[in-house]
């Protein structure tokens, strides 16, 4: 049996007993500091995380920073230690190791690490989340030194999910993705009948907070003014229809934190099952539909990554068949006799 804390200790600690260096990625990209510190040091007294920078022991990139700096993709940040009274030790749960989900590997060498990621399983710990995909990993192979998440998905958000296994191939692969030279593409059901048979979406996005502390995004009051928000851009391709539902590919310009959701929801296109973003009356409707018109989660899937190898440099095409539960939506509403093929 496999303790929480056990795995707890193969990956990263917060608060931490000693230093750690952490690479930004995609969902702290933008993110200040003092906030990301926040997050990242739950429980500690924000007096002591602000002492913590002004007194120069957390550092950006090997250099003192303000609390009010943004970070940005593969900023390096230290850590140090902190300590904090704790209360009493609640009795911790067990894992058994045998229980942990045996990923679909799509490609793996010593560098690298390709998974399809299953729906309803965060990638990292935290927020009410034991432990992920890292943690879960990290639990099954206890002898592998360096493992860490190259970009991330959404836990509703099933298919291709990349993981480094040297840091150089991570520094790598992070460079690609600020480059732009990281190519992903998503397919999702949106709610409507979709017109354009491409259409590309530029709109500036802001981050908020809503008044039960979760964190949201929205397109800003003046999307289409680059000095507002960041920018985000997507390009659709309608890929076939339906009576009231449209199926499209997403392909991401930039990895902004829920694009693809708020770029749809805001063009009136809500993605089907979204519950953050979507229509609540329709996701309601299809949780309780008939079998092969059920659908119980949100309808987006990872299904194409390209990108060069970290060490090769050779192109590496990973592709993740489409989830079981929503090709089995798709074929219903082809039952349905409503299917309407687009043009490609």
């Amino acid at each position: 049996m496999v303790s929480i804390s056990r795995i707890k200790d193969l990956g990263k600690e917060f608060p931490p007993r000693a230093v750690i260096k952490e690479i930004i990625g995609e969902d702290s990209d933008g993110q200040r500091i003092d906030n990301f510190l926040m997050k990242r040091l739950r429980g500690v007294p924000k007096s002591h995380i602000y002492q913590l920078l002004h007194s120069g022991q957390v550092r950006l990139n090997s250099k003192r920073v303000d609390a009010g700096q943004a970070l940005k993709l593969g900023d390096i940040v230290r850590i140090p230690p902190v300590r904090i009274a704790q209360a009493s030790p609640l009795p911790r749960k067990k894992i058994v190791k045998s229980a942990l989900i045996p990923f679909e590997v799509l490609y793996e060498d010593d560098t690298l690490m390709v998974i399809n990621k299953p729906a309803g399983l965060a990638v990292h710990g935290g927020s009410g989340v034991n432990f992920g995909v890292i943690e879960q990993l990290r639990a099954q192979h206890p002898d592998w030194k360096f493992l860490e998440l190259v970009h991330r998905l959404d836990r509703e958000t099933s298919g291709v999910l990349l993981l480094a296994k040297r840091r150089a191939a991570l520094v790598e692969l992070h460079r690609q993705i600020r480059a732009g030279l990281m190519e992903k593409r998503y397919l999702t059901l949106v709610k409507g009948k979709w017109h354009n048979a491409r259409q590309s979406v530029k709109l500036s996005l802001n981050k908020y907070v809503t008044a039960a502390g979760e964190r949201r995004v929205a397109v800003a009051m003046d999307a289409r003014d680059k000095t507002v928000g960041v920018t985000a851009h997507t390009v659709f391709t309608l890929k076939k229809s339906w009576q009231g539902f449209s199926l499209l590919e997403a392909e991401l310009k930039t990895g902004r934190t829920h694009q693809i959701r708020v770029h749809l929801a805001h063009l009136g296109f809500p993605i089907a099952g979204d519950d953050k973003y979507g229509d609540f009356a329709l996701n309601k409707k299809l949780a309780r539909g008939a079998a092969k018109l059920r659908l119980e989660r949100m309808f987006l899937h990872a299904f194409l990554v390209e990108v060069a190898h970290p060490v090769t440099g050779k192109s590496l095409l990973l592709k993740a068949p489409l989830a079981n539960d929503l090709q089995e939506f798709l074929n219903g509403l082809d039952i349905g006799g409503s299917g309407d093929e687009s043009t490609e």
